[in-house]
């Protein structure tokens, strides 16, 4: 199979194209290259999407397969302008965060979509406005040859986000440093993650099987207590866990989700109680298959302790500001 990513040097779609070169596929990777190497196998085409002759490059080749993986409408409104004709099938690695509500748990791919962006670029603020609008233009242009994958939190090794790591290296840690180890009161709240490995396993299948529509690319519901659970088992971590009310961790600066001074998988707005807890049942009569959470974090603890427990995350708290934090609680 012809092989095209758009795309192909981050994460995701490094690792779409080194599954695809491992399948036997032919590769080839349109990107600026900045972000890093392709995969071994892979051929990368240099463009800069942004620019009105970025697919002059590949044009007058066809391909079997097309995977995006941009945020940027404009991007794929050129794309599916300029590659459209000339691909059997298409897919776009979409989001959960197309969706116009996320607070009813087990809503499916027929609940309502965001309003798409009309500009050509996006902004972290519009991301899920920018993909609703990259799903519409490949909807327009490509019709019954079109695939939207629409994973929620990706996992795995790989992760700079830092988010999917977080707990189970915290755990680590405080198996070496000792704990306690501060956690947000939300145990029986949902948490639902798919491995980077996962997704592209399913993102390739179903290009091979030319599938269309949408599909929820999500992991299975579990509980944020049990995410714990399974993290604390995965690193050997027997001692105290602390769990704080919410609303007192908010007013100590502690930010939900992600980023700096930041406690992962905890949404404290409940208009998005069920961010995590999605219908992943269409895609997984389709063949999505899901490894266990443990294995999932094992996996990334591995990845986890490569880079260093103790580097600047992209997400969680610092040691000094979890130390405060818990200096205050019995002050």
């Amino acid at each position: 199979m012809d092989l095209l990513v758009l795309g192909g040097t981050q994460w995701l779609g490094r690792t779409l194209a080194a599954e695809g070169v491992a399948r036997g596929h032919r590769v080839t990777c349109l990107a600026r290259g900045e972000a890093g190497a392709v995969a071994d196998g892979a051929e990368l085409v240099r463009a800069d999407r942004s620019k009105p002759d970025a697919y002059d490059a590949v044009a007058g080749r066809t391909w079997d397969a097309v995977i995006d993986v941009t945020r940027q409408p404009g991007y794929a409104r050129r794309a599916a302008q300029a590659l459209g004709d000339a691909s059997r099938h298409w897919t776009f690695i979409s989001s959960c965060n197309v969706y116009a509500r996320h607070d009813e748990p087990g809503a499916d791919e027929s609940a309502a979509l965001l309003p798409p962006l009309e500009d050509d670029d996006s902004t972290p603020e519009t991301y899920g406005e920018a993909k609703s609008a990259i799903e519409l233009a490949y909807r327009d242009a490509l019709a019954d040859r079109f695939l939207a994958i629409r994973p929620g939190l990706i996992a795995g090794p790989g992760d700079t986000s830092g988010r999917s790591g977080y707990w189970v290296a915290r755990m680590a840690r405080a198996v070496r440093d000792g704990g306690p180890v501060l956690v947000p009161d939300v145990l029986d709240a949902a948490a639902e993650a798919v491995h980077v490995d996962d997704l592209v396993r399913f993102t390739l299948d179903s290009a091979e099987r030319g599938l269309v529509g949408a599909l929820n690319a999500v992991g299975d519901r579990v509980t944020f207590g049990a995410w714990l659970d399974a993290s604390r088992a995965v690193a050997g971590y027997e001692g105290e866990v602390v769990a704080v009310d919410t609303a007192w961790l908010a007013e100590q600066g502690v930010a939900e989700w992600s980023g700096p001074d930041s406690l992962p998988l905890w949404i404290a707005d409940p208009e998005w109680n069920a961010f995590m807890d999605r219908s992943n049942a269409a895609a997984k009569r389709e063949g999505l298959g899901l490894r266990p959470l443990e294995q999932l974090l094992a996996e990334t603890l591995e990845w986890e302790r490569e880079q260093g427990l103790d580097r600047e995350r992209g997400a969680g708290l610092s040691p000094a500001k979890e130390r405060e934090l818990l200096a205050a609680l019995t002050a």
